[in-house]
């Protein structure tokens, strides 16, 4: 099984080579891999399924293409949650829910739910994630959500800058408990923005995704055989 993982790529409008080398992987890999996995905050920030800005719809377009050519599956991450059915329908793509375990002990998560230490991180998430929430926001008007978007992303950012690193990256204990679990040997995550493979001396590996930020990294996987990597989101993507 040929697979590539990505997360927390954050695109949004104001980035274009960002957004390039994102229609550029998907164009190349989709024709080589038989899946591909984007593990949570694809965008910055979704509004809804009706956002009829050109952004959404070069975003649906570009994984709409994709995924006629190879399966493309996307988990929900804390900035993308209210990526919704018209929006999968739409691309052809399909929504997998955080720890989707795959054959041969392979677990995946968006990597929040690790970050148990982040107490008001976890308040805020089942606040947003709950359906009261998001049937209320939903009923507003475009522009009302476009303004909360770009608020909760201030707010988010200044809460960020005044907490201690160790808070916002995974619990050990949160990592132990997927570890101890007998049926998983691989966990591949993202969220935290550290990029990694920590591997155990038990045959246990944890990878960690990061950023498209100063390159865009990507976790491929060839039968066993995990290769973590990044490219320059500046320059044009090639195999």
């Amino acid at each position: 099984m040929r697979r590539a993982f990505i997360s927390d790529l954050h695109l949004d409008q104001t980035d274009e080579d960002r957004f390039s080398r994102f229609q550029e992987f998907l164009n190349v890999e989709s024709d080589r891999l038989e899946e591909i996995y984007i593990l949570g905050d694809l965008v910055e920030s979704w509004i809804g399924d009706d956002d009829d800005s050109e952004f959404a719809r070069r975003l649906i377009e570009t994984i709409g293409r994709a995924s006629k050519k190879s399966a493309l599956f996307i988990m929900h991450g804390n900035r993308d949650f209210l990526l919704g059915s018209s929006f999968f329908s739409e691309t052809g793509s399909t929504l997998i829910p955080d720890s989707t375990q795959l054959e041969g002990g392979l677990l995946l998560s968006h990597g929040d739910c690790y970050c148990i230490d982040d107490h008001d991180y976890q308040e805020m998430k089942i606040l947003l994630r709950s359906e009261d929430w998001q049937r209320e926001f939903l009923s507003q008007s475009l522009e009302n959500r476009r303004e909360f978007g770009k608020k909760i992303r201030k707010e988010s950012q200044a809460s960020n800058a005044t907490k201690a690193e160790s808070i916002m990256d995974v619990s050990t204990s949160a990592i132990e408990e997927v570890k101890n679990r007998k049926d998983i040997t691989v966990v591949i995550h993202g969220h935290t923005h550290r990029p990694g493979i920590e591997k155990h001396d038990d045959g246990f590996t944890r990878i960690t995704l990061g950023p498209w930020e100063r390159c865009g990294w990507v976790c491929y996987q060839d039968d066993s055989e995990f290769k973590l990597s990044c490219f320059n989101l500046q320059d044009r993507y090639e195999i």
